[in-house]
């Protein structure tokens, strides 16, 4: 056996093979531009939008910014997007949604990171992981997320949420829909 074929199969040997494999498997450079190019801006947006609230206005306090329809309105929610599951015990609420919000930042990071999640639907995940860890950040540091916009007309009063709320609602959206056209696609094609 030659040097030279000698060193191709130390190159390839089944152990380096299989770590092949599995680096293959995830895409980190992806997992980087996600969070760098998509995640990074909504959550500068929404800790920077939550300073500017809590340090400008009163508690409660109402400024109108589209007269009828929109408002800034402080609040500060205990509970999840939309004030729901506010009335939960306070110290079972605080474990629950900051273990809840610990989970989701790690299953959103492996599903941007894993090379067969579509790069649509790493998109969506580096959404909502934007807006999981702007909620989780108010979580640990206030024990409460702030809230400020205000959607209403007439008799119609939406719950007031955050930018870290639209972003999940968004990003679920978008998850959603995603999965639905690729079901659609595949159908159309068939199995193959």
């Amino acid at each position: 056996m030659s040097l030279e074929s000698t060193a191709a199969a130390a190159r390839h040997s089944p152990a380096e093979t299989s770590v092949n494999v599995k680096q293959s498997a995830w895409t980190f450079g992806r997992l980087l531009a996600m969070v760098g190019l998509i995640t990074l801006p909504v959550l500068i947006l929404d800790q920077l939008s939550k300073l500017y609230v809590s340090s400008h206005f009163r508690l409660f306090e109402t400024y109108p910014l589209i007269p009828g329809w929109l408002d800034c309105t402080y609040t500060l929610n205990p509970g999840a997007a939309f004030s729901l599951f506010a009335t939960m015990p306070a110290g079972f609420r605080e474990a629950f949604f900051i273990g809840l919000s610990a989970a989701a930042v790690v299953v959103m990071t492996v599903l941007i990171a894993r090379r067969s999640t579509a790069t649509s639907t790493a998109f969506a995940c580096a959404v909502v992981l934007a807006g999981t860890i702007g909620n989780l950040i108010d979580r640990v540091a206030r024990g409460r997320v702030i809230d400020f916009i205000y959607v209403h007309h007439d008799a119609f009063h939406y719950p007031v949420f955050n930018v870290a709320d639209a972003a999940i609602t968004i990003g679920v959206a978008m998850i959603l829909l995603f999965s639905w056209l690729h079901e659609r696609a595949a159908a159309r094609i068939g199995p193959g």
